[in-house]
């Protein structure tokens, strides 16, 4: 089984620094204050597209945006900011040595994908990632996983897309893959039943039963 993974939210708890490098670029930039919640509400999207959503603005203001919130996210990002959730290490080396194939779609940069995979220890149980760099559309659109399918050379059938936001769910459905939601990350059980996954799980571990 291919399994294609979100990565912030599902298997890293990156919501503190997001929101707060979020509402760090809004005061910078002196543009309208939104709260925690509204902030957090858009994590999982393009992040230009974080902006122009959250703000009701312009391409151009919004890739302003991006761009000083992404010199801000190095700026904050420092060795052990960011933790993974719990049983998301044992869980990646079980799978993997049952021989499952693990990948990651996120919507991420890829210097900052590979940067968080290299400091948590996760570059040898990853053989394939997807990045914001490599797609054209972006999640909720089914690119993404459509790519990892042909990468691989297999159906939709034999993949299953594992996220904490509605986006992710939308994504795998889109492509014809099973889906399973989590709980734990950046979206509630009510919000990601809204999307009908096939699964939903509180803990990452629990992914050990569908696989």
């Amino acid at each position: 089984m291919t399994i294609i993974l979100d990565f912030d939210g599902t298997l890293a708890d990156t919501r503190s620094i997001i929101v707060g490098t979020m509402q760090q670029t809004l005061r910078a930039l002196n543009l309208p204050s939104r709260t925690d919640a509204q902030c957090a509400a858009m994590i999982g999207l393009p992040l230009k597209e974080t902006f122009t959503r959250l703000l009701d603005v312009d391409d151009a203001m919004g890739e302003k945006c991006a761009a000083v919130y992404t010199r801000f996210f190095f700026e904050n990002n420092q060795p052990g900011v960011v933790p993974v959730f719990p049983h998301v290490f044992e869980t990646l080396h079980a799978l993997h040595q049952q021989g499952h194939r693990l990948t990651i779609a996120s919507s991420r940069s890829r210097a900052s994908l590979e940067g968080f995979l290299a400091d948590m220890h996760l570059q040898a149980l990853i053989s394939y990632v997807v990045s914001a760099n490599e797609v054209t559309h972006a999640k909720p659109h089914p690119e993404p996983v459509l790519k990892t399918l042909e990468a691989f050379g297999i159906a939709a059938a034999d993949a299953i897309v594992v996220g904490d936001t509605t986006y992710d769910i939308a994504m795998g459905q889109r492509a014809g893959c099973k889906t399973v939601a989590v709980t734990y990350g950046n979206q509630s059980r009510s919000e990601l039943l809204q999307q009908s996954p096939d699964y939903i799980i509180d803990r990452f571990d629990h992914l050990l039963q569908l696989v």
